[in-house]
């Protein structure tokens, strides 16, 4: 178990979605109604789409709520990091 979840994290957020949604559809039914939400997260917020369905089945407490806006956040900072990173390959903007 420890050898999958660790190529799981070499692999990405998406990766990991993929295998756990063939282990445990079941879950992945409990947390979603419609296959179209689960789609937009693996393709647009990973990680939240990852931490809402770890957190989902037990119910909200505040410590699941924290773990959903970090993951919302590792989102949000990977979008921005992408953005900033190929900011030089806009036309007529500096690298710096």
């Amino acid at each position: 178990m420890c050898c999958l979840f660790t190529t799981l994290v070499m692999l990405g957020p998406r990766a990991a979605i993929v295998v756990w949604w063939l282990l445990q559809p079941a879950r992945w039914g409990l947390a979603f109604d419609t296959f179209i939400v689960p789609l937009i997260g693996f393709l647009i917020l990973p990680w939240t789409t990852i931490v809402y369905v770890a957190v989902f089945p037990n119910g909200f407490d505040w410590i699941d709520i924290f773990w959903l806006g970090l993951a919302v956040a590792i989102d949000l900072m990977s979008w921005a990091g992408g953005t900033f990173g190929n900011r030089s390959r806009i036309p007529g903007r500096s690298a710096y």
